[in-house]
């Protein structure tokens, strides 16, 4: 199923697509990078409408989000498309090559997440923000029904199409690759303004947290992840930060990330933020959520596992710290 693409011009010869920083200029029957938006008779049209390469019923924490409805099972899709090029991408057979789809209508996506008890649906696995058309539609469908609406994604989007839909997202977790511009611009084709901006929109509308993947001699000096860490606590110490081990994936060879590296990044997070975990790698302490103010156990996770041990509400039980987590 195709629908009329949002957010474009169309110019004498080829159609400008605006919804994000690459501005593609499509030519007749061709597609812009991210493949879901297609120059047809002169109109753009989102082709990936609906679209679905993969379904599945996840804990929450994988995504990762370990600040929303810790515990929660949610149901979890994705589309056939991707604005980055990331060359060690590890879902890129689906996000990065045209596979076999299946049809959802955002009616189907109602009923599937009753059926299964989901707590609402995350778009996740590729790049969800390139399905615009129909997050806006799927949203709208499970907000109707009392569910939440998550987004895994790598940020990059225009403002404009940003605004019009957070509204409808209640969680993101923003992949912040790096905070060199030159590596987004020519290693990953992408835009660090853009998403700076994405998390900055996002943290004021609705719950946040970020991942950075470090990825051996790409994003992994100490002054790559210093500077990370300061523009995170910048906007907000309280934003829980996911530091997640590289392992070789897709065009990248180079060995997985030191562990040293692991343990400095979330050595130094922790001087400055209060919520750091470590993701790929075994860690006694990365994986669990402890009071910054007494240290007090609040979440304890295992293999995607969380129990709620020391809250009450959204207060520590021990020295009522305030929390911030969505029960």
């Amino acid at each position: 199923m195709k629908v009329e693409a949002k957010y474009y011009n169309a110019k004498n010869d080829h159609i400008e697509c605006l919804m994000c920083p690459h501005f593609c200029s499509v030519k007749s029957d061709k597609w812009g990078i991210c493949r879901g938006r297609k120059n047809i008779d002169g109109r753009l049209w989102a082709t990936n409408y609906g679209e679905t390469t993969s379904i599945a019923m996840d804990p929450i924490e994988k995504k990762p989000l370990y600040h929303f409805h810790p515990g929660a099972q949610i149901l979890s899709i994705a589309c056939n498309s991707c604005n980055m090029r990331c060359p060690f991408c590890q879902n890129w057979e689906i996000s990065q090559a045209e596979v076999k789809t299946q049809y959802i209508s955002p009616e189907i996506l109602q009923k599937m997440m009753k059926d299964h008890d989901s707590m609402g649906v995350a778009y996740t696995y590729t790049e969800p923000l390139m399905w615009f058309e129909y997050l806006i539609d799927a949203g709208k469908a499970i907000h109707d029904i009392g569910g939440k609406n998550i987004l895994v994604t790598n940020g990059m989007i225009n403002e404009k199409p940003l605004l019009e839909l957070i509204p409808l997202i209640d969680a993101m977790n923003i992949d912040l690759k790096t905070m060199n511009p030159e590596v987004y611009k020519k290693t990953l084709k992408g835009d660090l303004a853009a998403v700076k901006n994405t998390i900055e929109i996002a943290h004021k509308n609705c719950h946040t947290e970020i991942t950075n993947l470090l990825v051996t001699g790409l994003n992994d000096k100490k002054v790559d992840i210093d500077s990370l860490i300061d523009y995170v606590s910048s906007i907000d110490p309280n934003i829980p930060l996911h530091f997640s081990r590289y392992y070789p994936n897709h065009a990248y060879t180079k060995p997985p990330t030191s562990v040293k590296t692991i343990e400095y990044a979330y050595g130094k997070a922790r001087e400055k933020l209060g919520y750091v975990y470590i993701g790929n790698l075994p860690s006694e302490d990365g994986a669990h959520t402890i009071c910054p103010k007494c240290g007090n156990m609040l979440i304890e996770r295992m293999y995607f596992q969380a129990m709620v041990k020391g809250l009450d509400g959204d207060k520590c039980n021990n020295c009522g710290e305030e929390i911030p987590v969505v029960l």
